[in-house]
């Protein structure tokens, strides 16, 4: 009866509707389409998790009683019937995510990268990414991956497509970060900041929020870096004490060498 219960429990927690019900739930960003890999390990990729779970199984709990619950994540490895679930409130993640900012959508493959939140009054039209960023702070990148990315960290954004860390190229290290380009500001700045948007809701109600910086930054003696993020982008904002300038970088990874843009760090280094 056990080893009966235990085969039904297994198949049916192991079932694409269920994980793809808490994924964009958890992550609260809408349908992606056809996906390259399954959802439990998409969410357990999103969340940082590959956790073996410690919960004593009941035979009484229903379908309608999983979806309730915190699905906190499943080793790929796992082929036996101990699976088990942690019912706590589905806010409550594993501590070691706490840099993690959350995610966001990519609808268009276009992206728009600053390294100074101000709304922009026109995209810049440069020749090359580097004269973009010398002349205006901030550049256009094409190719962009769509769907679900995951914004990470504060000292530098980084985001990242959902995939990413399934994929091959990343895991054997074929894939790697390129410069796109870089800018020193050579006197006194007041902030390091970044933000990734989805070009194609730059101007979306949403985002204005992220340009209103008084409503996040913090106060100028708070030196904790801050972040913001909506449906469509990823900001980070920390305030710097007396300095002499900062060097800005734009990096980004490409599923092979002429592939799709996978992930994208925008860094600041006191000069």
């Amino acid at each position: 009866m056990l080893a009966a219960t235990c085969q039904w429990f297994h198949r049916l927690i192991m079932e694409e509707s269920i994980w793809k019900f808490a994924c964009l739930r958890d992550l609260q960003v809408p349908h992606p389409g056809n996906v390259g890999f399954k959802w439990f390990k998409l969410y357990a990729t999103a969340f940082g998790t590959s956790l073996q779970m410690e919960v004593t199984l009941t035979c009484s709990i229903s379908r309608r009683n999983i979806l309730d619950l915190l699905i906190v994540g499943i080793d790929a490895s796992i082929d036996s019937r101990t699976i088990s679930l942690i019912t706590v409130p589905y806010h409550i993640t594993p501590q070691r995510d706490w840099m993690r900012i959350g995610a966001f959508f990519f609808d268009s493959p276009v992206a728009f990268l600053t390294e100074n939140l101000i709304a922009p009054r026109k995209i810049p039209q440069e020749e090359t990414l580097e004269k973009m960023l010398q002349l205006h702070g901030c550049c256009v990148l094409n190719n962009i991956k769509t769907g679900i990315w995951i914004a990470g960290t504060m000292q530098t954004l980084d985001a990242r497509h959902i995939e990413l860390f399934l994929n091959e190229g990343y895991k054997d290290g074929s894939w790697e970060y390129n410069l796109l380009g870089s800018q020193d500001i050579k006197k006194h700045t007041e902030t390091a900041s970044g933000g990734i948007f989805d070009i194609k809701h730059l101007k979306d109600p949403s985002n204005s929020d992220i340009f209103d910086l008084k409503k996040w930054v913090g106060k100028h003696s708070d030196w904790q870096p801050k972040a913001m993020i909506t449906l469509h982008a990823a900001a980070v904002n920390t305030n710097l004490q007396e300095n002499e300038g900062i060097h800005v970088k734009y990096h980004a990874m490409r599923a092979g060498d002429d592939g799709k843009v996978v992930s994208i760090r925008i860094s600041q280094q006191l000069l």
